[in-house]
């Protein structure tokens, strides 16, 4: 596992395909499970003007499993890709017989929350 990557899942065959350019999830839909990206590209659209794109062994929908709030981002497939899903009771056999998954996953987040501060940060210059 690198610093900011899940690898444990590349062989898992039970995947969810996407093409390109197909919606994955919306912002504000209910949430319940997190995916992991086994091939392809998705594009996490945050907010206007702020854009993450997730390659193989990068993951998504993370918040889900742990605050139970509806979906903040919107997602799309950039390529055609393969998606394995991870609901809330994977989630945390995950994070209990595998502590180096949540150190990942927290990394992502911690990651993505400084993007987003100095996005704001730019915005308030002006």
């Amino acid at each position: 596992m690198s610093d900011t990557k899940i690898h444990i899942f590349d062989r898992e065959t039970n995947t969810l395909d996407y093409k390109a350019g197909e919606t994955i999830l919306k912002a504000g839909e209910p949430a319940d499970k997190m995916f992991v990206v086994k091939e392809g590209e998705v594009e996490i659209h945050i907010q206007p003007g702020v854009t993450e794109v997730v390659d193989a062994g990068g993951f998504f929908g993370e918040m889900a499993l742990i605050t139970n709030e509806p979906r903040s981002a919107t997602v799309v497939a950039k390529t055609d890709c393969k998606l394995v899903a991870v609901d809330v009771n994977r989630f945390k056999f995950m994070v209990s017989e595998t502590p180096n998954f949540a150190l990942v996953i927290m990394r992502v987040l911690v990651e993505r929350l400084r993007r987003r501060n100095a996005y704001v940060a730019e915005l308030l210059k002006g």
